[in-house]
């Protein structure tokens, strides 16, 4: 059943995952799947990547992907998670943009060490994806 970003019980379990599997196509048609850091909102998933990568270079040729966040129970609980297929859209520098780069800095708090120092390095480049279909399993 297809279900939205927006709902509480989406949201309650995307704020405990930091890490998302991002899934992009590569040029042959193969899909190139990657773990990412992100931020959940209701109007869709934010990322980040260095410019230049085949992820990146695969959005800027065709933006459609897949992005799964799960959590399973090594003693057998249900798996739960969230599948959201949709389009990426890169975002421009704007004071939307550095107020999201705050918030990345508030989920992940050792980016500016990771990033010498740097509030974002200057490679870096910001996505969004627009959710068209959202799945869940396991949150009710």
């Amino acid at each position: 059943m297809s279900r939205s970003l927006d709902e509480t019980s989406v949201q309650q379990f995307l704020a405990t995952r930091l890490v998302a599997v991002l899934a992009t196509v590569q040029p042959d048609g193969s899909p190139l799947a990657m773990p990412m850091w992100f931020l959940p909102d209701p109007a869709g998933l934010t990322m980040l990547s260095v410019d230049g990568l085949q992820k990146v270079r695969n959005l800027r040729r065709d933006p459609r992907v897949c992005v799964v966040a799960e959590w399973a129970n090594a003693a057998g609980g249900e798996p739960r998670g969230v599948s959201v297929q949709g389009r990426a859209e890169f975002l421009a520098d704007s004071p939307e943009r550095r107020a999201l780069v705050d918030r990345f800095h508030a989920r992940y708090p050792g980016l500016q060490r990771i990033w010498g120092g740097l509030t974002m390095p200057p490679d870096r480049v910001m996505f969004r994806i627009v959710p068209a279909r959202v799945r869940i399993w396991g949150l009710g």
